[in-house]
């Protein structure tokens, strides 16, 4: 079976196209990506301006278009905060079907956060005990603890790299203060949220996944040896605190030329930085392993599941 995976998201909109089958993992066939930044978009009251609207529904008209090119069987398109917290998203979700028939689904925070753990844990296995997992999106960060392919607790926070970067870090490079001022910020947020995991077991595994996660790790990580011809790429907080103020010192249009840094993150790359050291910091993790699966993988699954 092919399945085209149509993400909406704060930063790009992405298809990805796998064949799948029950039993097996979703092999990647196909990638297509148009960057967005939607924060950039936003008025005060939080709508998606015209312009914006129309660049989603010229990337989601581009990435139906090819799909259909590969002849998918089934697309499962999906949207993430930027649509779910625009005060206009109702509006803008009807005129997207009805300019291009792709009808997408909005997922909760914690549906995010439940269906990227359901991706970690089919990808770490039973034996892997319990799991606690970082996810950093544009406009938020999702944590999930759990022993289970359900959670035990999953909480979503309005920390998305993209999000952080257009409420502080406003100059490029951003200004010492402005760093500051999202990393006391952060540490405000996260505070409030470690309560919701009182009473966790001690996780056997601390994982990070989602694209800035895998870009911070590339860039400031390292590799270990995994299972079979798997490597394992972990990242410590030491390695992360001491990249984080070099690339807040390095102008946006300069980071791609360092290892992992792609140019549809270099943006938000240092926000995201900030915002996972922080994360560490509050649940005490000194060092995370970054899952190759996130949320699209856990839509396909879930998908398949259902069949």
């Amino acid at each position: 079976m092919r399945l085209g995976v149509l993400d909406v998201g704060s930063n790009t909109v992405h298809l990805l196209v796998v064949d799948a089958h029950e039993g097996a993992p979703p092999l990647p066939m196909v990638s297509d990506k148009a960057v967005l930044r939607l924060m950039r978009y936003l008025t005060p009251d939080g709508a998606i301006t015209e312009e914006g609207v129309q660049a989603i529904v010229a990337a989601v008209q581009n990435a139906a278009n090819v799909a259909k090119q590969h002849d998918i069987d089934e697309l499962l398109p999906f949207a993430t905060s930027a649509l779910r917290e625009a005060t206009n998203g109702p509006e803008l979700l009807a005129r997207v079907e009805r300019e291009t028939g792709v009808a997408l689904q909005v997922l909760s925070g914690e549906d995010e956060s439940r269906l990227t753990f359901l991706a970690v844990r089919r990808w770490y296995g039973w034996s892997a005990g319990n799991i606690l997992l970082f996810d950093i999106g544009g406009g938020s960060l999702e944590i999930a603890s759990g022993a289970n392919e359900i959670p035990d607790v999953a909480v979503s926070l309005p920390l998305g790299a993209g999000r952080s970067t257009v409420g502080f870090l406003h100059n490029d490079p951003p200004l010492p203060e402005q760093v500051t001022a999202l990393r006391e910020h952060a540490a405000r947020v996260l505070a409030a949220a470690v309560s919701a995991f009182a009473g966790q077991p001690e996780p056997h595994h601390i994982v990070g996944s989602s694209k800035t996660i895998r870009s911070l790790a590339r860039l400031a990580g390292s590799t270990q040896d995994g299972v079979g011809s798997l490597d394992r790429i972990v990242l410590r907080r030491s390695q992360l605190n001491d990249w984080v103020p070099r690339l807040a010192r390095i102008p946006a249009d300069a980071r791609p030329a360092l290892p992992g840094i792609t140019a549809d993150r270099t943006f938000q790359i240092v926000a995201g930085g900030i915002v996972l050291g922080e994360a560490m910091a509050a649940f005490d993790a000194t060092v995370l392993e970054v899952s190759p699966w996130a949320l699209r993988e856990g839509i396909i699954l879930r998908y398949l599941d259902r069949l």
